[in-house]
């Protein structure tokens, strides 16, 4: 999962990049970068770590220009090191760069094709890279010194026809501004909004509406799945549908997990979402435990609290806040190896002990998803001196990897991959465990927009709305993506900077 920006402004764009990538921190803490534009030249800055760690003022000075793309990552396709960061670069035609949010799903094909049909070399393993050479073999192939929104999107429509997967795109043309589009079945979110300053009027695209709050910016609307919207670099705004045959099926996990609670995707209030799935859940608890002795619900933070309030609020319990959270730790889900998932949850989390002593304590999280952490943090609650530990999950069992550009790849890493509740509810040591109804998950969400009729739920149903997903796909991508081979590349991270190979400016 990554968070992506593009701003065509009036004045220096490279603060408003800044502050739209520390807000979409939360979609990436493996690597960040900003490119901008002036003078038909492209001023870079990428690296692995966070934004605030990448993005020093030194750089800043020399991100000049009214126009920028920007990115956060962690690997989904790719390994960890810094030359997967984002965004990329390619000088034909006019120099174009490209950040990507998402994952495809014919990256084999499309890098072959891009060789022996194209003739572009692929220098990293990134199929963000592929991504962007095949808009620029497109863009090429238009046949224009200089592109207008007719060429652009005409280059668009054929990228639609040559890809498949999952793919929100934010790119730069040198000299003639930016250019986002959506994949046809606008798994992956984009939105885009506007600001008035003295100067005159300003664009920004990004992948959550909070970006656009947090820098000032009105949400104008969510772009469309298969449509592409260009900014020129005088501000003008085009917008086109482009492709043949699209359809609205947004990633159910957004709102399960990955979106900050206070966006808005696809006309659906995370916020709002989330308590609905506190307050399906909680009435599930009732039918599944009517006289239940439930003493204090607790949230494991942070995404989980908006459904445990809710939740706390309908069985007619307390709600308590009984763990503290390090927020120097990152996201334990999106860390790179098993190891250290479990390494990191001790340090990530402290129980009031005040909270737990003597109670039947509900323990309440967004999902569990490899079982590592919940387990780690029901015998926390067992040693803080809770008398029984429940636990709900406020999104049913995952049980099959994703393709779209979330780091579950590999089925046999998924707790709830191949067994029951009761299973489940034994390895990872709880009294008692539910889960939500994935019909209620997806109730919660499309209250929020009856228009969305289905959503990607694929990790739940092994359903994928792309079609071209196989079992031959599926052990590919568990081989190419298992956390042995994470653990080599981190390894090999780690050697290769004590040699010095890594430029730390």
């Amino acid at each position: 999962m990554c968070g992506i920006v593009g701003v065509v402004g009036k004045s220096n764009a490279n603060q408003t990049l800044f502050d739209a990538l520390t807000v979409l921190q939360h979609r990436g803490q493996d690597a960040a970068g900003i490119v901008t534009c002036q003078d038909d030249r492209f001023f870079l800055r990428k690296d692995n770590g966070l934004v605030r760690d990448v993005i020093r003022t030194r750089h800043m000075r020399r991100l000049q220009g009214n126009a920028g793309i920007g990115h956060v990552r962690y690997p989904t396709a790719g390994s960890s090191s810094s030359a997967e960061a984002q965004p990329f670069y390619v000088n034909s035609p006019y120099g174009i760069t490209l950040a990507h949010n998402g994952n495809l799903t014919n990256t084999v094909e499309l890098a072959d094709g891009v060789l022996k049909s194209d003739l572009r070399h692929i220098n990293t393993t990134s199929d963000s890279e592929v991504l962007l050479n095949v808009l620029a073999h497109e863009l090429q192939g238009q046949g224009k010194l200089m592109p207008t929104p007719k060429e652009i999107f005409s280059a668009v429509k054929a990228v639609h026809k040559r890809v498949r997967g999952a793919y929100a795109v934010i790119a730069m043309i040198t000299g003639y501004g930016v250019l986002a589009f959506r994949d046809p079945n606008g798994i992956r979110p984009a939105c885009y909004g506007m600001r008035e300053t003295n100067l005159g009027t300003e664009y920004m695209v990004a992948s959550e509406s909070v970006a656009l709050n947090a820098a000032g910016f009105t949400l104008i609307r969510d772009v469309a799945p298969g449509e592409a919207i260009y900014i020129e670099n005088n501000g003008s705004l085009h917008t086109e549908q482009c492709a043949e045959n699209p359809r609205l099926n947004p990633c159910i996990f957004e709102h399960v997990y990955f979106a900050r609670p206070d966006s808005i995707m696809d006309k659906v209030s995370v916020y709002k979402a989330r308590l609905k799935m506190g307050e399906k859940l909680a009435r599930k608890v009732e039918r599944l435990m009517p006289n239940n002795d439930i003493d204090v619900v607790i949230p494991i933070p942070d995404t989980s609290r908006t459904s445990a309030m809710e939740m706390a609020n309908e069985l007619g319990v307390k709600y308590r806040e009984g763990f503290i959270k390090n927020r120097y730790i990152g996201r334990t889900f999106i860390m790179p190896g098993q190891s250290l998932r479990k390494k990191s949850v001790r340090q990530k989390l402290n129980p009031i002990e005040l909270e737990f002593r003597d109670k039947v304590v509900l323990l309440v999280d967004d999902s569990i998803v490899r079982g590592t952490t919940c387990s780690e943090i029901v015998q926390m609650a067992r040693d803080a001196g809770a008398r029984k530990v429940y636990f709900a999950s406020a999104a049913p069992e995952v049980r099959y990897p994703n393709v779209y550009g979330i780091d579950m790849p590999a089925a046999d890493e998924l707790i709830a991959h191949g067994r029951t509740v009761n299973e489940i509810q034994t390895l990872i040591g709880a009294d008692w465990l539910v889960y939500q109804d994935l019909d209620d998950l997806v109730k919660c969400a499309q209250a929020g927009n009856p228009e969305i009729t289905t959503f990607d739920c694929s990790v739940f149903d092994g359903e994928y709305v792309t079609g071209d997903i196989d079992t031959s796909y599926l052990e590919r991508l568990e081989q190419s993506r298992n956390d042995a081979n994470k653990g080599l590349q981190l390894e090999m991270l780690e050697d290769e900077s004590n040699l010095g190979l890594y430029n730390a400016e």
